[in-house]
This record gives structure tokens, sequence and C-alpha cells, in this order.
């Protein structure tokens, strides 16, 4: 049974303040850290504090730190904090650890001057509130508490076990600790507090899986949460090549820009995967600690919660476990939840790497595992029927059938299986992958289903895996036409308005035209492509789709499109002209990354070149120079407007940003 007495905390007076700071100078690159201290300490792989208290470390022979050198302890999102060193003797040493310190794996450092050495790495639990003593068979538990109460009925799994706190926020699991983790389900009303641009809602487990350990949580109230945004970051494919670093700062900036001009707004942002680009943590040492530390250099302020994505697992693991050894390391759970205001979110990961065999061949399936299944009726056991429900994952649910219609994509039978967990809900699916824009509703989706199922492919930040703003620089464009870019969807109590935002370009382009009468693809605009055979089929079905032509025809690109938006295109006479639904190769992505890729000469197709896909309407106009006017507006009541003046140019430069 447990022991719910509380204990008063005796908080040591210390001589000198320690802070939280965020690395940014090269003296904390793990490069510049080698040196020769003769000071010898025990680590021990993890340890209990209480909140304000002082860690305590055994000497070595009587080597000691000096007062004034300085304890580095780095969370596993890259934030430093330098501790006070004192009562500094032959046998042991103390070092103050700040008050708003969290539990977590930290990485020691001793540093003197502008020398610093690693000694190591610590689990530090933070304890704080009650004695627990654990049921028989527990082997994870501990409290969750916000301004030093417990707080009840919060859901807390470790991704195979699921129970609930009790009155006094405490919990206990029965846990064999596969995964090695715990985690809360945030609840609506509450934040959990950050590290970095990471939320704390995850702990590692440290004991052997027979070791009762305890692991505490702290959450902080979040008032007026009903109402916020959430940014939905698609995939960002950071890999130190074509200049992507560069160009992901112009999203950053753009993003960061935004969020000031909606200051005093709760703001939170969910990836939707391939943060990295698996390849490239070997090639160009460039692997998620280093993604994150880009991540918590750019934005402060702002959790971001993770989804994982294919290139996220190693590629060089032979099981899928392996693979998400190091994301689970550095990022967070693979699957989890948490709940912002009146709104359930689930995080699934439906990228299966069991077939993985050391090389980088890759060979995943999209779907999602028993385990999965098994955590996500249990954590839904918690969620009423009538709270909306988010789901993230990386691969998509649907693929486009025809210009106006889906399928299911891939493994029907587990897709299926995972329809049937979720009936009886409202379900949004957010996801990424495509680097592609489409929205499936009930109405346009042929699964055999009538459950009230949305999916919204939600584009990447990268486009074209950043070729296009390499090869021309200042253009952020997709396989579909769209612009690199993110979601951002306002959410009140349970209701949803979601737009897409193109890095660079403001709210109000939703849409490009194009006057086909000035575009035309041919050999010229490949000047020096291979004379290989399926080089030249793959560019001719480009030069097929647009030859030169005068049938004063117009395509309109409308990447954000569902059915519940309706586009009207009229003529210079005010009168009505018909928009088809139509697939189509986007001209601005032919025109800014597959013609130069094609004439760069390579004996082999380019990748990343322009695909077929919906979201585009094709209009005839009465002439050559008819102006025309078209208007797209959305469900909820947001009206673009173009006065197409015709001919209309046909030139990159004419449709980059402003």
């Amino acid at each position: 049974m447990r022991n719910l007495a509380k204990y008063f905390l005796r908080v040591a007076f210390v001589a000198m303040l320690s802070v939280a700071v965020y690395s940014c100078s090269d003296d904390d690159n793990d490069d510049a850290v080698a040196d020769d201290f003769k000071v010898q300490f025990t680590l021990p792989q993890s340890v209990d504090l209480f909140r304000g208290g002082d860690l305590y470390f055994s000497v070595i022979d009587g080597e000691a730190p000096l007062t004034s050198d300085i304890m580095m302890l780095e969370s596993s999102g890259g934030v430093f904090y330098n501790c006070a060193i004192s009562n500094v003797s032959e046998s042991s040493f103390a070092v103050s650890v700040p008050a708003d310190f969290e539990t977590g794996t930290y990485r020691a450092y001793l540093k003197r001057g502008d020398r610093r050495k690693l000694y190591g790495t610590v689990s530090i639990n933070i304890i704080e509130g009650a004695v627990i003593t654990p049921d028989e068979g527990t082997t994870v538990y501990g409290q969750v508490m916000c301004a030093g109460a417990g707080v009840k009925d919060v859901v807390v799994s470790d991704g195979v076990e699921v129970t609930v706190t009790d009155a006094e926020g405490v919990y206990q699991l029965k846990s064999a600790k596969k995964t090695g983790y715990v985690f809360i389900s945030v609840p609506g009303g509450y934040e959990v507090p950050s590290d970095g641009v990471l939320p704390r809602f995850a702990m590692h487990l440290r004991a052997e899986a027979a070791t009762p350990e305890r692991v505490d949580f702290t959450l902080n109230e979040a008032f007026g949460q009903d109402t916020y945004k959430v940014f939905f970051l698609g995939d960002m494919h950071l890999a130190n090549r074509t200049k992507d670093l560069e160009q992901f700062k112009d999203f950053t900036d753009d993003l960061n820009t935004y969020m000031a001009a909606h200051s005093g707004e709760k703001m939170y942002a969910i990836t939707l995967g391939d943060m990295t680009w698996d390849l490239y943590w070997y090639d160009n040492k460039y692997e998620l600690a280093d993604y994150l530390k880009t991540a918590n250099d750019a934005f402060k302020n702002l959790q971001i919660f993770h989804t994982m994505g294919n290139h996220d697992n190693d590629m060089n693991a032979t099981s899928d476990f392996d693979a998400e050894v190091r994301y689970r390391a550095v990022i967070a759970p693979t699957y989890y939840s948490f709940n912002i205001g009146k709104v359930h979110y689930v995080v699934l990961d439906d990228i299966d790497c069991s077939a993985y065999d050391g090389t980088d061949s890759r060979n995943y399936s999209k779907k999602i595992s028993d385990e999965q299944f098994a955590w996500l009726e249990k954590d839904l056991s918690y969620v009423a029927k009538t709270t909306p429900l988010v789901v993230t994952m990386h691969a998509q649910v649907f693929k486009p059938g025809n210009a106006t219609s889906y399928v299911i994509d891939h493994d029907a039978t587990n897709t299926n299986r995972l329809f049937d967990v979720l009936a009886g809900y409202k379900v949004h699916f957010v996801t990424g992958h495509t680097h592609q824009i489409y929205n499936v509703t009930p109405d346009n989706s042929n699964s055999g289903t009538s459950l009230d199922f949305f999916e919204h492919n939600a584009g990447a930040i990268c486009a074209s895996w950043w070729w296009s703003g390499n090869l021309t620089p200042g253009m952020h464009i997709a396989t579909d036409g769209a612009p690199g870019g993110y979601a951002i969807w306002d959410v009140n109590g349970t209701e949803f308005k979601y737009l897409y935002k193109g890095t660079g370009y403001g709210e109000n382009v939703q849409f490009r035209s194009f006057d086909l009468n000035n575009v035309c693809f041919n050999d010229e605009s490949v000047k020096g492509i291979s004379t290989d055979t399926k080089v030249q089929n793959a560019w001719k079905k480009y030069a097929d789709a647009y030859p030169a032509n005068n049938k004063n025809e117009v395509l309109i690109n409308v990447w954000n499109w569902n059915p519940k938006w309706t586009i009207t295109v009229t003529g210079e006479d005010g009168k009505a002209l018909t928009a088809t639904p139509v697939q189509a190769y986007d001209p601005l992505h032919i025109a800014a990354y597959t013609a130069p890729r094609f004439a760069k000469g390579a004996n082999s197709v380019p990748g990343f070149i322009t695909e077929m896909h919906p979201h585009f309407f094709k209009v005839t106009a009465p002439s050559a120079d008819a102006d025309l006017k078209i208007t797209v507006k959305d469900e909820f009541g947001n009206t673009w407007t173009e006065n197409m003046a015709r001919p209309k140019e046909f030139s990159v430069k004419a449709y980059m940003p402003k």
C-alpha cells in the first residue's frame, strides 16, 4: 500500500545562482571539449533528487574540483544548465541544481575557464510531493503534480500498459520496460515543461526490468486553452546538403514572423515525420540530435510534438525496434497521445522496418504494428466518443484515384483495422510523406466506409527535398506545384479551421493560374539533356503535356482544395466559365526544378521530378487576350480572388514570393 505522508523539503542556500542556458557557441560543441582535468569522481547511473536540493558526488583519490569550476548538465534536448559547485572536500562535493530543473537524462561536463570535459551520463529524477510505497509487482510508479498538488485521472503508459492516476496523482505500472520509457497523455487544460522545443511528457527508464523505479511528472495549468493554433510541419529532410539549412531558415523566419504577428495566442506544433534523412546521418554527420539543435536555435517558446518518419529510422538496423533506438533516445516515443483543450491527439508510427537488413536498402512497409493497436485501444478507453481525434502519422492513409476521388493507399487490411479501432469518433488524419497536398473527406474517399474520417496530407517544408530552391533560389515548390510550407489550424473548442501557408507567401496566396497559351516545354527547355532513351522518354511526357498551342486554356492549381471548396471563373462579360477538375503536371515545378535537372545531362532519370496530381482545374477562355476573374472559396468563408490579366507571362520569376 502507499504511504502518502508529505515531505518538507530543505532547500540548501547556494552562493551562486544556477541558471539554464541554451547552447549557441562553438564552446558548446563536443569537438571543443577535450581537456586533462585532474578531477575524478563517481558519476552514478541514476540519482533521485528532491527539488531545490543539491547533488552530491564522491571524489576519487582526493582529486576534487575547484569551487570556481562549473558542472554543466546537458539535457537530451540540447539545453545546458550551468551548476555551481560548493562544499568541496577531499571526499565529496555538492552541485547546486536550479529550482526549475526537470527529470531527465543529462550529459555531465566539468567546466574550468574556457575548457570543459565530459565525464559521462547521469539520469536525474526530481522527486517532490509524496512518499510512495509501490504495490507488489509494480516496476514503474510516480506522481503527476501541478502546483504542488497531485492531478487525478491523468493517463500514464509505458507503450504497453495504460493506467490513470488516483486522487493524489499517483500511478503504478507493472511494466516489463520494453520501450524504455514512460509517458503521460497530457490532459486538456495543462501543459508540461519544455526541454527546448520538446515537451517533457515522456521520461526514459533507468533501472533493470524487475527493479521498481519512480518517475514523476510536472504539469502546469494552461488557462484559456480551448482556443489555440497548431502548426503541422511536414517533411523537413534536413541533411546538411543542397543548401538545406540556409533554406530551412526561410521557413523558420516565416513561422517566427507569423507567430510574432499572433503573439498572445496559444500556439503548438506537430511534425509529420522525416525531420532528418537517415542516409546523411552517416554521409554528412547530420542526424536527429543535429536537427534538434537546429530547431532549438530557431524557435523559442514553441512546443513541438514529433511524429516519426521513415527517414528518422536507422537504416543500418536489422529490426523495427532497433531502427527506432536513436529516435526514442533523442526525440520522443514513437507513439503516444496528448490533449490540447478539448481535442485528443494521437501520434502513430506507420513505418514498419522489420525487413531492414543492415544495409541502405530501407525495405520498410507502411503499416501499424500490433503493439500500437493494443495500446491505442487502451488509450481510447479513456476518451469519450464525443471528443474529436486528430491522428498524425507519417505515411498517408489515402492516395489519389483520379481527379476527384481517393483510395486506400496501402495494406487495406491494416488500414481497415485502424478504422475499426477509431470507429465512433470524428477523426482527422494529418499525414506527410508524399511532399504533396490533398484532402480526403467521407464524400470523396472510395474506402468502402461511411465513417466520419478526414485526411489532410499536409505538404512538406522542404518541398522537393530542397532541390528546387537549390537550383532556383527562392522557389520552394513541391512535385504537385504546392509551395513548400506548413499547415495552420485554428482550434476553437471542438471546431477546426485549417489553412496552408507557403513559405515566403502571404496567407492570401492559395492558388496559382497559368495561361497555357504561354506555357511550352520542348527540347530547347532542356539543352544538354542526356541522349539515353529512358531519360528522353521521361522528359517527353512533360513536352507532350505542354506543347505550343493557342487553345486559350487556363490551368489553375488550388493545392489545398477539398470538395467543400468552390471555384468560380468569369469572363470579361461577367458570364461564368466552366472550371473542369483535371489531373495535371504543374508547369511551375517543371520550369523551376524538373527542366533544370534534366538539362544537367545525367544519364539517369532525375529524382523528385514533377508528378501528375489532382487539385487542378482547366478553363477555356473566349480569346487569347480575354481577362478572367478567378474566385476560390473555402468552407469557412475565406475568399481568394485573382483578376487575371491575359496574356499572362509564364516565367519562374513571375511567380516568386514578393
